[in-house]
């Protein structure tokens, strides 16, 4: 299995230290680099990365301000020069961090962790998300997509449920739709999502819709229109 790398650091000498830092790793390939987030993002689109070393300090924009604009986040381990950087790195849960200049014992710990988890993901996951960035004020986070179990529209953002919590994306639920697993995820109407391996009952009501149960969080009513493709959904 090969894995397709791109590079993200506005020094060129960063990029070539990763580059020889990936040589012993022959299964991961690098397919670009970037200097800058707004060309980070065009070859993000282009070459569909499944790892991304990310420069956390940018000009112009932060390598949180390029996830965040992202609608399907590869793997990520960030590096940076400042340590309170990689702080704030690794409270969002990302693969890793590390730190410049980067040592090898470092380097191999972070692919290990890499290699985990790209072994874990379905084969969709380059086309789908498996992943969120939540930017919530000075706070950042990454929100696994298998942990969703609800998403409602509320004006401009939509509101994440996940576990015991609930986040806010700047995103509109038509666009969020478009980057998650449909064979997970359902649109039960113009105003909410759901995962459907988070169901735990389906009531008919009289009129002809659907009321679902989530395991946690509350009961969802699926429009006429969807709960007759609901319908249809089951009985393929």
């Amino acid at each position: 299995m090969s894995y397709s790398v791109l590079i993200i650091d506005d020094e060129r000498l960063a990029r070539e230290e990763i580059r020889q830092h990936l040589l012993p790793y022959p299964a991961f390939t690098v397919a670009g680099e970037a200097a800058d987030a707004d060309e980070a993002e065009q070859l993000i689109a282009q070459l569909h990365p499944q790892v991304i070393f990310l420069d956390i300090q940018m000009p112009e924009r932060s390598g949180f301000d390029l996830l965040e604009s992202l609608d399907v986040v590869p793997e990520v381990v960030f590096t940076t020069a400042y340590d309170h950087y990689a702080v704030q790195a690794f409270d969002t849960n990302a693969i890793d961090y590390l730190v410049k200049p980067i040592r090898e014992e470092r380097f191999a710990r972070a692919m290990e962790r890499i290699l985990a988890a790209l072994q874990q993901q379905q084969p969709s996951a380059t086309t789908f998300t498996h992943t969120l960035f939540i930017k919530e004020g000075e706070r950042f986070h990454f929100i696994q997509t298998k942990d969703i179990f609800l998403i409602e529209s509320t004006g401009n953002y939509v509101r994440i449920w996940y576990g015991q919590q609930k986040a806010y994306l700047k995103r509109s639920l038509n666009q969020l739709e478009q980057s998650l697993d449909p064979q997970h995820f359902f649109r039960t109407s113009r105003t909410a999502m759901i995962n459907t391996q988070y169901i735990k009952q389906v009531t008919a009501q009289e009129d002809g819709r659907l009321l679902i149960s989530l395991q946690a969080g509350p009961t969802v009513t699926v429009s006429n229109r969807q709960s007759a493709v609901f319908r249809n959904r089951n009985k393929t």
